[in-house]
Parts: C-alpha cells; structure tokens; sequence
C-alpha cells in the first residue's frame, strides 16, 4: 500500500521552503510497521490532479507532474482529503492555477455550501442521501 503525506524540509511550513509530495510505502513484518520512501516530487512541480471519475466512488487519481503517476488512494475519501489538502497548500504557498479536475467541487472547495472540517463524513452522507431517495422511489406505487 502506497500513502502520500505532504512535507517540507522542516516540521513546519514557511513562505520560503519548498512543499514536498511524498509517497511511502507502508507494509508491516509481524507487528512491526514500516515506511519507506518511495518519491519525492515538488509541489510546484504539480500541474493537475485527476480523479478520474467524479460521479464513482473509487480511490484512483492521477498526479500530474512532466510524467503521469497513476496512484490508489486508502479510499475515496482519503482521495478527497488528499485534494483538499494539496489545494490549501498550493493556495496559501504558491497561489498558482492547479488543476483539480473530476472531483465534486463541492467538496474540494471551501466556498460551498457544504464546506466544514469533517468533509469526508459530507461526502458519505451525500451517498446516503441519494440512496435513500432511491429507496423512497422504489417503494412509491405507480398511477395506472
């Protein structure tokens, strides 16, 4: 399993280090858990990130870099968070037009409605929402 986290050279960030993209591997050997650093990229360096699909529930994206990396997300949610988290970043350290395309904006950007700190519960409750709205239709009788 491959897990990104967002860094810099130091504990904190500042206005004049460089945002890190990096991907571990984490894999456990008996009770024993372990990280290895599998690449680094430049958040400046990012170009695009793809969800692939907006209207699925599924863990791939794509980073956008010179080279295209095909990654899998824990889940659907982490995929979100993961977005939410570079788009903050980029916008309070570069303020450069990153691409975000096929996620719902509505989750991504904290201008909408639904914004709150505990997004990844609002995008379950939206599933849920239309799955009981289905359930409802199905059950309503059809005029003869």
């Amino acid at each position: 399993m491959s897990l990104l986290k967002l860094s810099s050279r130091s504990r904190t960030v500042t206005k004049s280090e460089e945002v890190k993209i990096i991907m571990v591997k984490h894999y456990r050997i008996g009770l024993d858990e372990k990280y290895e650093v599998k690449k680094k990229w430049s958040l400046n360096d990012l170009q695009k990130i793809d969800g692939k699909e907006a209207d699925t529930d599924n863990p791939f994206f794509d980073l956008h870099f010179k080279k295209v990396y095909c990654l899998e997300a824990y889940s659907c949610a982490s995929k979100y968070a993961f977005a939410r988290t570079v788009n903050k970043l980029n916008h309070a350290y570069l303020k450069k037009d990153l691409q975000i395309v096929n996620f719902d904006s509505t989750y991504i950007n904290d201008d909408s409605i639904w914004s709150s700190n505990n997004k990844d519960c609002l995008v379950l409750m939206r599933i849920c929402f239309y799955a009981f709205n289905l359930v409802c239709l199905s059950l309503c009788p059809l005029p003869l």
